[in-house]
């Protein structure tokens, strides 16, 4: 055991009146965490059906997937920046409804209409500024309710819905097109995030103690694994930009999940193409062994939450949140080296498969860490962090085929592996416990006066 750790209980005890609310809300952060990949991922489904519609090019079709990811990118900082302001309920609620909205309105493009192109861009542009709040937003609830020594798992169940909406996408974008077509499978998707977003304002509040079915034993174990004990975290103000920008952990991390967000983006944007053209599978094994990443996304990204937090507790934050992301970002190059290379189609698949699985098992450590370097700020410096996984998955979209062009398809995946040893290094340079407050305490009277409740000013 580390002896540097303070006893932290860790679970609620059972008894009567114990509740388990902050688990029902991950699991909803769970929820809408997938249906948010399904409604990003529903357009790559159905987009054949929408150039022949409004008769576009490849490359025009491009730019419309390519929107998407540019606003969810440019907006990362902003979402989360609202998330610390606003609070996490609010802002994710809102959140649904404006994606569900734009969402619908990809389905109300009229087919024949001038300047149809120009429209699907700014509708899918907009639609990932909507989204851009998921999981900052999350990550500032995960520093508000969930104790230090849990945030592995809650970020790993929050992430698995990533794999689980990305995986199911398929199946039941295809069965609804097929039968009512292609806008009927936008509208549905719309449905589906307004309900999500509802529940979660229904349920959800900004802290544990404005909750009213928080059980005390509960709001014991909160308050007891909660970093920053000090002061409430409505009452901390936001950490300036500059002591953000000069953080090294905060830089080696956000520099890691460019690389994290470079490869899974091969995944998302690239592998069904791959086996289908470049390995040779037929329509059904390519949509088969195609869910075979995303399953495993899911799987490991628990996985890896629960092994986090069992490390953490034993050995401390570097090395069960550090030390793990580190080998398991290690791992994915290695089976991204080995996957490009063997000869059955289907052994690459698998292997592949564990590539991105391996890479999952690091998904958590990269919000735990953000929540507990910035505590009050964690919303803004997860988004800055998210931001240049977007950036990773904007180079992944056109750079993996220009390779690829040039060099063959294995100079792809052996690409994405170098960048997998540049992040796991990287990680060797953050540590959990050179928090940010600290660091802006120095900055004298200015920053104190910005750290007096808002409550206070309205007196």
């Amino acid at each position: 055991m580390n002896p540097n750790r303070s006893p932290v209980p860790t679970s609620s005890p059972t008894g009567p009146g114990v509740s388990h609310v902050r688990w029902f809300l991950i699991f909803w952060l769970f929820v809408i965490s997938g249906v948010a990949f399904l409604d990003r991922v529903n357009i790559s489904i159905a987009g054949s059906s929408i150039a022949s519609d409004y008769h576009l090019t490849n490359v025009e079709l491009g730019w419309v997937f390519s929107a998407f990811l540019a606003g969810y990118a440019l907006c990362q900082t902003l979402g989360g920046r609202l998330a610390d302001r606003f609070g996490p309920r609010r802002v994710l609620a809102a959140g649904a409804i404006w994606w569900g909205v734009f969402t619908a309105l990809t389905a109300a493009v009229p087919q024949g209409i001038r300047g149809a192109l120009f429209l699907f861009v700014a509708i899918r542009f907009l639609f990932g500024a909507g989204e851009a709040v998921i999981y900052p937003a999350s990550n500032q609830f995960v520093s508000r309710w969930i104790p230090t020594e849990e945030r592995g798992i809650a970020n790993g169940l929050i992430f698995a819905g990533v794999g689980a909406g990305a995986g199911l996408s398929p199946p039941l974008i295809t069965f609804i097109m097929l039968r009512y077509g292609w806008r009927a499978s936008f509208l549905v998707c719309a449905v589906i995030g307004l309900v999500v977003g509802l529940v979660w304002f229904l349920a959800a509040r900004d802290t544990p103690a404005g909750h009213s079915r928080v059980s005390a034993s509960e709001m014991a174990v909160i308050r007891a694994g909660l970093a920053g004990k000090s002061s409430p975290a409505g009452e901390r103000g936001l950490i300036p930009w500059k002591i953000v920008l000069k953080s090294k952990p905060v830089l080696a991390v956000t520099i890691s999940y460019f690389t994290f967000g470079y490869v899974a983006w091969i995944f998302f944007s690239w592998f069904y193409t791959y086996l289908a053209q470049v390995r040779g599978l037929n329509l059904k094994a390519s949509a088969f062994y195609a869910m075979l990443p995303f399953l495993a996304m899911a799987v490991c990204c628990a996985l890896g939450g629960v092994a986090s937090d069992r490390l953490t507790r034993s050995y401390g934050p570097r090395v069960g949140r550090c030390y793990l992301a580190s080998i398991a970002i290690a791992l994915a190059g290695v089976f991204l080296v080995f996957g490009a290379e063997v000869d059955s189609a289907r052994l690459a698949s698998v292997v592949l498969a564990g590539g991105a699985g391996a890479l999952y098992l690091a998904q958590s450590s990269f919000w735990s860490v953000t929540a507990d370097l910035a505590g009050p700020s964690s919303g803004s410096v997860s988004g800055f962090m998210n931001m240049g996984a977007q950036a990773g998955g904007w180079f992944t979209a056109w750079l993996t085929p220009l390779i690829a062009r040039h060099f063959g398809w294995t100079a792809s995946f052996l690409m994405a592996a170098a960048l997998c040893l540049l992040g796991a290094v990287a990680w060797l340079f953050v540590d959990p416990k050179q928090t940010l407050e600290p660091m802006a305490e120095t900055l004298g009277p200015r920053l104190i006066a910005e750290r007096v409740p808002l409550s206070s000013v309205s007196k």
